[in-house]
């Protein structure tokens, strides 16, 4: 591809991410809309969990069927599942029908986001794909920041419905441009085993196990909370025999075998804990015991976006010119678990600046930490495992975010109990919350101080695996 082509090609993969990303996000200020239409108030939070589940259960299936039929074809089936699914969710009848269409769409965007990734790493050698790092990080900020207002604002001008049918032409936009411009190395032809087995047992434990954590202690669960996670266990324990058997596994355990691809997963399960935390319960505690608006209290989230930002291009471009990146993961974890303990301290009187200053410090671990995971996963293993390294890594930033986000519900329902205060509660609730998250935080710096650096390679050099 020419730098023009590529140029394009990259940023009409950006876009598939952003769809994504923001419907992930954007349906939550929709929801009073939606509930007072089609009612259904106590399904409320299966709209959302749906498209969850199912991204994150599908991740890795999608990752391997991209390696073994061709990543360019296997997206643009992604493309459509989602573009089809979100015109079904704005037609939807009733809450049950939205909530499986919106099951149907989350598998959709699992193929778009490690699709999106996997091509990225195709195109792009790991020594060069630094200088994209500051867009990659933006759309993934805009998608998580931007969503609910995106998403308030066409649900006033337009209604609940049109924030997915505004999917259908910028779905075929990206499905178009994505057959016209992109164009990939060719799989080679050979004869397909697909590992059923593995991809059921997999669904299975990851579906089991995110209900456990989005439902512990809330109610709401098909099964409950013991059942889940018995099952969740006892899937993956009849996964790993299933992938040792399998011809084609569809999460080779060899990966595994990689120091650092043990490391990255630690790291990234440690980002989703703290990035996806950060979001939820500092606006709650902004606006519960400081008073903030609604949307005042996303407004105070910018300095975090804006460093996020930055830091990825500071990372991104020193790691394109050197070939070295183990300061990123070290300095980024160090930097939230920094961020996390101030965090921790905030009380009623604590000043704006003191709490901007924390989420800076946030925001900066997530920039030099999240990106340069998927750039060193890829960079570890042989391009035709690239797929399933990639989704093993967006797999588990999505289960660190649903655990984090479970466990520091428990913590902040703890402390709001037994007929204290809410604001007290909250404060008390907060403070838990950012101190487990500064000891996670730990946990992943410990991590990435073992990362072996093994320079990125140029598109014309060998692959270098690390064990």
């Amino acid at each position: 591809m020419s730098p023009a082509r590529l140029r394009a090609g990259f940023g009409v993969l950006l876009l598939a991410m952003l769809l994504a990303m923001l419907d992930n996000t954007v349906v939550g200020t929709a929801m009073p809309t939606v509930v007072a239409e089609l009612g259904g108030l106590r399904e409320l939070s299966w709209v959302v969990s749906a498209y969850t589940l199912t991204t994150a259960a599908t991740t890795p299936i999608w990752g391997k069927l991209g390696d073994l039929y061709g990543r360019k074809a296997v997206h643009l089936v992604a493309i459509g599942i989602f573009t089809a699914a979100s015109v079904a969710c704005g037609l939807a009848r009733d809450m049950t029908e939205l909530i499986a269409f919106r099951a149907v769409q989350g598998v959709g965007a699992g193929g778009l986001t490690v699709g999106a990734l996997s091509l990225i790493g195709v195109l792009v050698p790991p020594r060069d794909r630094g200088r994209y790092q500051g867009m990659m990080a933006s759309v993934m900020a805009a998608g998580q920041i931007g969503g609910p207002l995106f998403g308030g604002v066409v649900t006033s001008l337009l209604g609940w419905r049109w924030t997915f049918y505004l999917n259908l032409p910028l779905g075929l936009t990206v499905l178009a441009a994505t057959a016209v411009v992109l164009v990939v190395p060719p799989v080679p032809r050979r004869r397909v085993h697909l590992d059923l087995a593995g991809a059921f047992l997999l669904t299975v434990a990851i579906t089991a196990l995110l209900l456990f954590t989005s439902t512990a202690g809330q109610g709401g669960a098909p099964l409950p909370p013991g059942v889940l996670l018995g099952i969740a266990v006892l899937a993956l324990a009849l996964f790993v025999p299933a992938e040792r058997r399998a011809r084609e596994p569809v999460l080779p355990l060899n990966l595994f075998g990689h120091r650092n691809i043990v490391l990255t997963t630690a790291i990234i399960f440690v980002v989703g804990v703290v990035s996806f935390g950060t979001v939820t319960f500092v606006p709650l505690f902004q606006q519960t015991v400081q008073g903030a608006s609604a949307s005042g209290s996303g407004t105070l989230l910018l300095p975090m976006t804006g460093a996020v930002v930055v830091a990825s291009q500071i990372a991104g471009r020193v790691s394109s010119r050197t070939g070295r990146y183990k300061l990123f993961p070290v300095l980024g974890t160090a930097l939230l678990t920094a961020g996390c303990a101030v965090l921790a301290t905030g009380r009623a009187d604590t000043p704006v600046l003191v709490t901007s200053l924390a989420l800076v410090l946030v925001g900066f671990g997530l920039g030099f930490a999240t990106q340069m995971m998927t750039l060193i996963a890829q960079n570890t293993v042989p391009v035709e495992e690239i797929g399933v390294a990639t989704a093993n890594t967006t797999m588990f930033r999505t289960i660190g975010g649903a655990v984090g986000t479970s466990v520091f519900g428990a913590l902040l329902t703890a402390s709001t109990g037994a007929g204290r205060s809410v604001v007290s509660g909250v404060v008390e609730g907060e403070t838990r919350i950012f101190l487990v998250a500064a000891v996670v935080g730990a946990l992943g710096f410990a991590a990435a101080c073992r990362i072996r650096e093994v320079p990125l390679r140029q598109a014309s050099e060998p692959v270098r695996v690390s064990a």
